[in-house]
């Protein structure tokens, strides 16, 4: 089941590092603007189709993915199967704990009168169904649910990929869509992890394209294409299942468009969303294989992004609080982007700080 990483991947690929600056950028973009009236439609999130503010989380997924599958197989030949498993084991936890400082958890009581009356069971039903679970527990859950198979075969990741979908789908079709419409949860809510496992078995899929781990007989930019425009077809085509038709991607359906299982939205973390987004995901890290790793093309603002990413977004919603006091949501567009373009420099300042210094925020 397992194999090694080829002895011709280099130390850093360009092209990942520049994807994730990119992605980083794109997450401080929508994250900033999406608040504000006089922004358009598809820089926002509207859970009920496919923005371009939706596709930003699974590039993060997908980046995962990829330099998962490479450090776990490189881990694996110098130190062997039981410390490569602790080392994932111990990242993982770490991101959790992290995410449970950052998000917190639901609700919470006001006397000890109160906590016991509700009794671990009632702790338990309340206070972990919406806030922790968003990206750093998300990344954390889905690696290792993964884990059993990240350095195995291209067969086994793809039954592996497929199980979990179809699982996603028998259990939002008993009771777990409407759990998560409802509550409503964040980015797939406590069951995410089965659909973000698919951007991030893509970015593995990825890895073993362009490292040659996998021989596929073709060039390794038309079998990222080739990868990227079959997930995209099947995940518009499982959105075509919904019981109305579905607008295209970036496409604003109307309002009172009605929503189910099938349709793609990041709130419930669904299939045919999720399957989309990862080959979307492929075709930009195509782009970016193509620009920095044949063509020598690298942005320094990517770079400095794309090498700290955990610190940026630990950052970055401090930033925000910092700028937008005197930004009004009903502001004018350009004041809007001038605020975004002050709050963009702010944060690439600090991020370049970390990374003169070499402080650099890993697990």
């Amino acid at each position: 089941m397992s194999s090694e990483v080829s002895a011709d991947v280099p130390s850093r690929i360009h092209s990942l590092d520049q994807f994730r600056g990119y992605t980083v950028v794109g997450m401080l973009l929508v994250n900033y603007i999406g608040g504000f009236q006089e922004v358009g439609a598809v820089w926002k999130h509207h859970n009920t189709y496919c923005s371009y503010a939706d596709t930003i989380m699974p590039q993060f997924f997908f980046a995962v993915g990829f330099a998962y599958r490479l450090t776990f197989l490189r881990r694996l030949r110098k130190s062997g199967a039981m410390p490569a498993v602790r080392a994932a084991i111990a990242r993982c936890l770490g991101l959790i704990l992290v995410g449970f400082v950052l998000y917190h958890l639901d609700g919470r009581v006001n006397s000890w009168s109160e906590l016991t009356d509700l009794g671990w069971r009632g702790v338990l039903a309340g206070a972990f169904r919406r806030e922790l679970f968003q990206t750093l527990v998300h990344i954390a859950l889905t690696s290792l649910w993964i884990l059993p198979v990240i350095a195995a075969g291209p067969g086994w990741r793809l039954g592996f990929v497929i199980a979990s979908a179809v699982l996603h789908l028998v259990l939002s079709q008993r009771f777990y869509f409407d759990y998560a419409w409802k509550t409503p949860v964040i980015d797939g809510g406590p069951l995410g992890f089965l659909s973000w496992s698919i951007p991030t078995i893509a970015g593995s899929f990825a890895y073993d394209i362009v490292s040659r781990d996998v021989r596929i007989p073709t060039d390794p930019l038309r079998g990222l294409l080739l990868g990227a425009a079959t997930l995209m077809t099947v995940g518009y085509g499982l959105s075509c299942l919904s019981a109305t038709f579905p607008s295209p991607p970036f496409v604003q359906p109307p309002k009172d468009t009605p929503v189910d299982m099938w349709t793609m939205s990041q709130r419930t973390g669904s299939i045919s969303y999720l399957t989309f987004a990862a080959g979307l995901s492929m075709l930009v890290y195509a782009g970016f294989v193509l620009a920095c790793d044949r063509g020598g093309i690298r942005v320094a603002l990517f770079r400095t992004f794309g090498l700290n990413p955990l610190a940026a977004y630990i950052l970055h919603p401090m930033v925000q609080g910092a700028v937008n006091p005197y930004v009004p949501r009903d502001a004018p567009l350009w004041y809007v982007l001038a605020a975004f373009l002050l709050y963009l420099a702010i944060n690439s300042i600090l991020i370049r700080y970390l990374e003169k210094r070499g402080i650099f925020l890993r697990l």
